[in-house]
């Protein structure tokens, strides 16, 4: 079994972040999937974790990828 499991992040200018389950799922929620961020979750947060466990480190992802990138 992974150590990790995907989900697709969607974050908007005020730092909150959409979840979606695959890119299908996003499409059919109005989303442009050329939009996501790709982020692996540990598996014990994704079997244990709350969704807002989640929320809150897929955001901590992306602006600590974001920082890294120089991307706003």
């Amino acid at each position: 079994m992974a150590d990790t499991t995907a989900l697709y992040a969607l974050r908007f200018p005020d730092g909150s972040v959409s979840l979606y389950i695959d890119e299908h799922y996003a499409k059919d929620r109005g989303v442009d999937p050329s939009r996501l961020v790709r982020v692996e979750i540990p598996r014990e947060l994704f079997q244990t974790g709350t969704v807002q466990e989640m929320r809150e480190y897929v955001a901590l992802y992306l602006e600590t990828h974001q920082q890294q990138t120089g991307t706003a």
